[in-house]
């Protein structure tokens, strides 16, 4: 059995100070709904959980997938709103970097995680067309 809070706390502390955002939350709002001055932002929304057996008489092994939203405005004509997700995401992915040691990232909870990782594909729009700039990043923990 898992305790949830704590492991969804966990990777929250870690991810919301990794950079100097703004505004964090784990009440996702609509990028529309972030002012420029609050932003960069950060939101992290669960999105699914995954019971697994391995084997007969084996524990549950939980899968608890996550998407954490980060959005970053320039009102500045001449920089693309890229410039200011880029390091945003960089700052994420360090933070959710595994140990070079032990190749894992726990997030503290060595008892409770086993591995917290980016899984799968980063959905980016880099503000193109106006001054928003999103990305969604896809996570995953696995809990022992």
């Amino acid at each position: 059995m898992i305790s949830r809070e704590p492991i969804y706390t966990a990777l929250f502390a870690l991810v919301s100070g990794a950079a100097g955002f703004a505004t964090i939350g784990r009440r996702l709002r609509h990028w529309s709904d972030v002012t420029p001055a609050e932003q960069p932002a950060l939101f992290q929304c669960q999105t699914r959980e995954t019971a697994t057996i391995r084997r007969l008489g084996a524990p549950t092994v939980w899968t608890l997938g996550i998407e954490l939203y980060l959005y970053a405005h320039s009102s500045d004509p001449y920089q693309p709103p890229a410039t200011v997700l880029n390091p945003l995401l960089d700052a994420v992915m360090s933070a959710l970097a595994a140990d070079p040691t032990t190749g894992l990232q726990d997030l503290g909870l060595p008892a409770m995680v086993q591995r917290a990782f980016v899984a799968g594909k980063i959905d980016t729009d880099e503000g193109t067309l106006g001054d928003q700039a999103i990305a969604i990043i896809p996570v995953e923990i696995l809990c022992v």
